[in-house]
């Protein structure tokens, strides 16, 4: 399952991806991956960054194009091309993809600004990576990615928010972060997304109250100010066993409902050739110098069957060369 967690800057988005991360890690198969502009995943974490993402798009592009016959070069591949016929899908151990292990689980980064991208470039350019890593991924049960997207809206500024089972509005007890929730929520209903709030930095009843009365039933659970969490964010040693019952509580309860999310291969499909199609139209095909409608498969089945039908074709080709 994919995994997004979002909101405002200060909500605590970034804790709460590693916590999350962590805690899933204890039963299951996790890739945390540090999508925002702001690189603190790996801090948080404790872990050294690998290599970044955002600064291999050549050679990620010629990797996962394979040799699909509709992409013509890595350069004609742009972050919203879909897998098809002949691309190379991955999974969550494929070792092209650089990470670090820690806390039971692989971190990847897509990487801040380099000084020779101040002031020329976009950060979508880097986040592009992983939208291109999500479009090629099958996720099986028992396997998360975990996202820790881009701070405010900005998470809604490509197609990947549509790349998720489930994503996680993290919302502070205060107008402003209520505010956040409205605006999120009238995105994400244009398109089919489905957002579960979890408040965070509960002080007191009343700010439970507050965002019970202002959320509804969207708000899936509250995590408490923690001491244990404050010390990890301060580099002081930190295990889950240090949260608070609750919090730790609150946890399962992210978990139970990402497990219980149903994978929808055939929307993810819809919405790849969707988004690829506006960025074309939008940009990338006189970006490209092709159009890129061209690139969608439509015999190109999303998900399991197509993985099992790549490792038939390698399987045959490994045979054909003996």
């Amino acid at each position: 399952m994919r995994v997004a967690f979002v909101g405002k800057g200060g909500s605590g988005k970034t804790t709460l991806s590693s916590l999350f991360a962590r805690y899933a890690a204890t039963s299951a198969r996790v890739v945390a991956i540090d999508a925002d502009i702001n690189q603190h995943l790996a801090l948080v974490l404790g872990a050294e960054p690998p290599r970044p993402l955002g600064g291999m798009l050549t050679e990620l592009k010629d990797h996962l194009r394979g040799d699909n016959p509709r992409i013509a070069s890595a350069a004609a591949m742009v972050k919203t091309t879909p897998p098809g016929r002949g691309s190379r899908l991955v999974t969550l151990d494929d070792p092209f993809f650089p990470s670090a292990e820690v806390e039971g689980l692989r971190l990847m980064v897509t990487g801040p600004f380099n000084e020779s991208d101040l002031g020329v470039a976009c950060y979508h350019s880097k986040v592009g990576a992983v939208e291109l890593y999500l479009n090629h991924l099958v996720d099986g049960r028992g396997e998360y990615v975990v996202v820790d997207m881009t701070a405010g809206a900005d998470s809604f500024a490509s197609g990947m928010f549509t790349k998720f089972d489930v994503t996680f509005l993290v919302v502070e007890p205060t107008r402003q972060g209520v505010s956040v929730y409205h605006q999120y929520k009238e995105y994400a209903a244009e398109f089919d997304v489905t957002i579960a709030v979890v408040g965070n930095k509960i002080q007191t009843a009343g700010d439970r109250a507050f965002l019970r009365e202002q959320v509804g039933p969207d708000l899936l659970t509250c995590l408490d100010h923690s001491p244990a969490v404050r010390a990890m964010e301060q580099g002081r040693s930190f295990t889950l066993n240090d949260l608070e019952p609750g919090n730790l509580a609150g946890l399962q309860t992210l978990l139970d409902r990402v497990d219980a999310a149903e994978k929808d291969w055939a929307k993810f499909g819809r919405q790849a050739h969707e988004f690829h199609l506006r960025n074309a139209h939008a940009w990338a095909n006189k970006a490209t110098g092709h159009d890129l409608a061209e690139q969608i498969d439509p015999d190109f089945i999303f998900g399991n069957v197509a993985l099992e039908s790549e490792t038939q074709a390698a399987g045959g080709r490994l045979w054909l060369a003996l």
